[in-house]
């Protein structure tokens, strides 16, 4: 269903939308912002749909394959080029945008055996791999100390969507909650028996003495614990590990980013857990 072409920037759609780029705006409406066709795209492959469409006409025209899987199942707002650009936090829209109720995000599952703790991740671009590789690896469910908003439009992008098919909870509001509520979580885990897995980097003074990721066994129950980029994981959070993982590399270079250096160590649960049944039968 097309609704007449919005031309002026001064529309309360432009207002509306650029609310949903915070989180209050979000609870406040029940709606999700999704920028861009890739994530559009994304939400129709988990079998979603949107509830309302914003889009030029030029993207329409061009894109009735997506409008034909959609079966008018949300209404068009049809915009200009300049009144999406103003809505959009984008800098260059692809030509558009779609709402989406917040209710459709997975919730978290009450029983985890694998499940990845971000302490205070600042840059969307480092959240997104982050996210993006948890999904990969088969995490149940991500918690979020506080850091970069995981729902706003650059995470979301950098992400590819993955929080469409990936629970998560976010602590906080602020830094001194989200770390005080994790370190009561991380001992609940560790008192149930999951072993809360802190990364450090190599010859770490921590208390806590890593091993070499791979002789980890990563067939556990789990919970991978990184820290924030430069200051690394809160020592409050650090104390509630019952156990700590390096990844060993070369001498010339001091650290890893982290979106980086999580990349081996989540698909090795993966690859641990698939290998697990060959390797008691051999």
């Amino acid at each position: 269903m097309l609704d007449s072409l919005i031309s002026s920037r001064r529309n309360p759609l432009v207002k509306r939308l650029r609310s949903l780029s915070s989180r209050q705006g979000r609870d406040n409406e029940g709606l999700l912002l999704l920028e861009g066709t890739h994530l559009l795209q994304e939400l129709i492959r988990c079998h979603l749909k949107p509830v309302e469409l914003i889009a030029t006409e030029r993207w329409c025209l061009h894109h009735q394959h997506l409008l034909n899987d959609l079966e008018a199942s949300a209404p068009i707002r049809l915009v200009t080029d300049e009144v999406l650009k103003a809505a959009l936090s984008t800098i260059t829209p692809d030509g558009v945008a779609c709402l989406c109720p917040l209710d459709v995000l997975p919730d978290p599952p009450t029983d985890v055996n694998f499940l990845l703790v971000l302490d205070r991740i600042q840059d969307p671009g480092n959240l997104g791999t982050l996210l993006r590789t948890a999904l990969a690896a088969d995490v149940q469910s991500v918690w979020l100390g506080s850091g970069v908003d995981p729902l706003g439009s650059k995470s979301l992008r950098a992400s590819a969507g993955a929080l469409l098919q990936l629970a998560h909870q976010r602590f906080g509001p602020d830094e001194g909650t989200a770390v005080s509520q994790l370190t009561e979580q991380l001992k609940r885990l560790a008192a149930a028996g999951i072993q809360v897995v802190a990364t450090l980097v190599p010859d770490s003074a921590a208390p806590i003495r890593p091993v070499p990721y791979w002789d980890l066994d990563w067939r556990l129950p789990t919970a991978l614990v990184l820290g924030t980029e430069g200051a690394g994981l809160h020592p409050e959070l650090l104390a509630c590990c019952t156990h700590a993982v390096t990844l060993p590399h070369s001498p010339r270079v001091e650290s890893l980013n982290v979106a980086a250096a999580a990349v081996p160590l989540l698909l090795e649960r993966r690859r641990a857990t698939m290998t697990a049944p060959s390797q008691q039968h051999g």
